[in-house]
């Protein structure tokens, strides 16, 4: 007698992958669509000869959205937006395969494999002149103030002008790759007046100014790799006479009277005249008409 027996095959296998864990390090500018993890280093098998179904999911809050599988049953990592490396620079991705679909009401079997990735910081912005502020919160945009200083007319100043907010200075934002700075003026300097130096910033004078005009300088802050990664600074000097004296007062005490019961903001009175307001005044040797 001739019997056939026919193996039924049970799920009693979990899905297995390769490797459970797997690391890898990308640049910050790695372009949105590429291939962040290849599929056959995700793909899972099943003893049962079940299809593989994926999901992905990640464990580092403010990082959704940035990494995404190609499929339900294709398992390969690509980067979906854009990344910056001021918001996150790491991020833990959990790949789950099943021998059923998500929905499914059958019993179903899963595998986990766990994907760290490493953002590299690179070289994406242009220098910051310093002081700066952040644009509305935003650590990837630092508005600078225009830098001012003065200069004595017809007199050579020896030492790097003082300027305000304070000495022209500008960094590399992209601070894990800080790549030297050089400084130039590449407008406003009338007549060669001012050079400044390439390194420091530190602006000097070539000649004397003769005229009352003032200056209005454009530096620019590049970086020594790339001179296409620049900005510019606006640096005013105005020319005034100069101060040899201090101001001082006309008298060293000044006597005053005040009522009981004068509203705010009323005068004060020069003592023993209760009908002149008392003033106090300044003069200055440097301004003898003023």
């Amino acid at each position: 007698l001739e019997i056939l027996v026919t193996i039924l095959n049970e799920n009693d296998n979990n899905p297995q992958f390769e490797q459970s864990n797997l690391t890898r390090v990308i640049w910050e500018d790695t372009e949105v669509n590429a291939t962040i993890v290849a599929r056959e280093d995700l793909s899972a098998t099943d003893a049962d000869l079940d299809i593989i179904y994926y999901e992905l999911t990640t464990t580092v809050q403010g990082t959704d959205g940035y990494f995404a599988i190609k499929g339900v049953n294709n398992p390969e990592i690509y980067l979906k937006k854009a990344l910056d490396y001021d918001k996150f620079q790491l991020t833990t991705l959990l790949l789950y395969a099943r021998d059923r679909p998500v929905t499914s009401p059958d019993p179903t079997k899963t595998a986990t494999a766990t994907i760290t990735i490493i953002i590299e910081q690179t070289d994406t912005r242009a220098p910051w002149f310093l002081p700066c502020a952040f644009l509305h919160n935003d650590t990837s945009v630092c508005i600078s103030s225009p830098y001012s200083g003065t200069v004595n007319i017809s007199k050579m100043a020896v030492e790097p002008l003082i300027l305000r907010p304070g000495p022209i200075y500008a960094i590399d934002p992209d601070y894990t790759i800080n790549e030297k700075i050089m400084y130039s003026i590449v407008g406003g300097n009338t007549d060669e007046v001012f050079s400044v130096d390439a390194d420091t910033g530190n602006i000097t004078m070539n000649k004397i100014v003769t005229s009352p005009d003032s200056f209005l300088l454009q530096v620019m802050a590049a970086q020594v790799n790339n001179i296409r990664k620049y900005s510019i600074a606006t640096v005013e000097i105005k020319v005034i006479n100069e101060s040899l004296c201090p101001p001082h007062f006309e008298k060293r005490l000044y006597n005053g009277t005040v009522f009981v019961g004068l509203a705010p903001r009323s005068f004060v009175f020069q003592a023993g005249d209760p009908s002149t307001p008392l003033m106090i005044t300044a003069v200055d040797e440097d301004f003898p008409d003023v």
